[in-house]
């Protein structure tokens, strides 16, 4: 008898896949963003738990989920496929061992009736949050009884763009039953949170482009993965409308007098450029530097001047008064930095929301750093649900201190109120 051996090669999963792959938990809820590799991930898990001898079903809402995770199955088995270890069935999405209960079915689940008719002892329900809840709770939860099966739930928190397609009967059941998760203790539940960021694979330049046709909320809850309730009042900068005051890239005369907003710190340094329209007195934001660790104050010295070659900076400003020996640091390269005129952090983000407000301050559409940060710049909640006057995770915000740093010293009440008014810049036509 003649015997071959036959190799399954499983993608290599990035450090957020390999947490709940990796987990021993029987009940898993995966919160994630937009392509940050969920599906791929539970494809993974769906593969090795079927290589093992189990019984897998997955489900989800749409065919065109089913479809990616079952392309993720047959390019992981295709090898056995072919020298027909397994039998397929691409009509019904089985691949199974013949005459065994060892079999991998993938199938649209969006309520109790469509789960009906089948069991397994690992049970994946992707897209969650667009699901009948009674998928699980009527007919999920009850096939899984007689093997001790383990079940997956994956979501990304719904947001205006999915709520068309949901079959949900409450929209947060979801995020609930990721609370529940989490508040367990026994080990049987584990909860796992990642953003669309966390994904090595996805091309930051791809993400950039998603994020120019999202909404700030929509950011938050498809991107980060976020499905808390913010409150408006709750984000800092609520006065940048994205709407008028991000506008596509053009060429800024080479007249206009430059300003820079510098952020401190050995791991994350940050600088953010200003262009100045002496004209109107508005602000924008053209270049954002956001290198990480490892570079010492000259070479950051370097790259700022590379910047500004040939165009005029009339002052750069950053650094709590705590930091001014890094300022002299940064002079002493021929890069002169000055403290801020305003050392109160609130009264900073007051003077800066005052220009917001008067549609002073304009962002180019590529600076997907800042914009993120925007979106994400909150004020602390306290135990009781109430707003503080405290950032919320303060120290992750960079660009936003940068630009407080350098725009709070400049008064939003000497520019007199302009009529918007079509301008043009090399092809630019916007409101300013």
């Amino acid at each position: 008898m003649v015997t071959s051996e036959v190799t399954v090669t499983l993608r290599r999963p990035h450090s957020e896949q390999r947490r709940f792959i990796s987990s021993t938990a029987k009940r898993k809820v995966i919160r994630a963003g937009r392509r940050g590799g969920k599906t791929v991930g539970v494809a993974i898990l769906a593969v090795q738990a079927f290589l093992d001898g189990r019984r897998v079903l997955y489900g989800a809402p749409t065919v065109e989920q089913l479809e990616t995770f079952w392309r993720e199955v047959k390019r992981a088995l295709q090898p056995a496929l072919d020298a027909q270890v397994y039998y397929k069935n691409e009509t019904e999405h089985v691949i199974e061992v013949v005459g065994t209960e060892n079999r991998l079915k993938a199938k649209t689940i969006f309520n109790a009736d469509t789960a009906r008719g089948d069991y397994a002892d690992l049970l994946i329900l992707d897209e969650w949050q667009l699901c009948d809840e009674t998928a699980w709770t009527d007919v999920g939860a009850p096939m899984l009884i007689d093997n001790n099966g383990d079940a997956v739930f994956v979501y990304t928190p719904p947001s205006l763009r999915s709520s068309g397609m949901s079959r949900a009967r409450d929209p947060l059941h979801a995020a609930k039953l990721y609370k529940q998760a989490e508040a367990d203790t026994t080990g049987r539940w584990a909860v796992f949170h990642f953003t669309s960021h966390d994904n090595p694979h996805l091309v930051e330049a791809a993400l950039g482009d998603m994020l120019l046709d999202m909404s700030a909320e929509s950011y938050r809850r498809e991107i980060l993965a976020e499905d808390d309730d913010v409150s408006p009042n709750q984000l800092i900068y609520r006065a940048f409308d994205e709407r008028t005051q991000v506008i596509p890239r053009f060429g800024i005369p080479g007249n206009w007098p430059r300003y820079v907003g510098h952020d401190f710190g050995g791991a994350n340094p940050a600088a953010l450029f200003f262009a100045n329209d002496t004209a109107t007195g508005y602000f924008y934001a053209y270049q954002e530097y956001f290198p990480g660790r490892g570079l010492s104050t000259y070479q950051h010295v370097q790259a700022f001047k590379e910047m500004t070659q040939g165009v005029t900076v009339l002052k750069r400003a950053g650094g709590s008064h705590q930091e001014d020996e890094i300022r002299q640091g940064y002079t002493a390269q021929g890069w002169p930095i000055q403290e801020p005129k305003i050392q109160n952090v609130n009264a900073r983000i007051d003077r800066v929301r005052a220009m917001m407000e008067k549609n002073q301050v304009f962002v180019f559409s590529d600076l997907d750093r800042f914009l993120m940060e925007a979106r994400t710049y909150l004020w602390r909640m306290d135990a009781d649900g109430k707003i503080t006057d405290e950032i919320h995770n303060k120290a992750a915000f960079h660009l936003m201190d940068a630009m407080a740093y350098i725009l709070s010293d400049f008064t939003p009440e000497r520019v007199e109120s302009v009529k918007t008014k079509p301008v043009s810049y090399r092809g630019f036509a916007g409101r300013v």
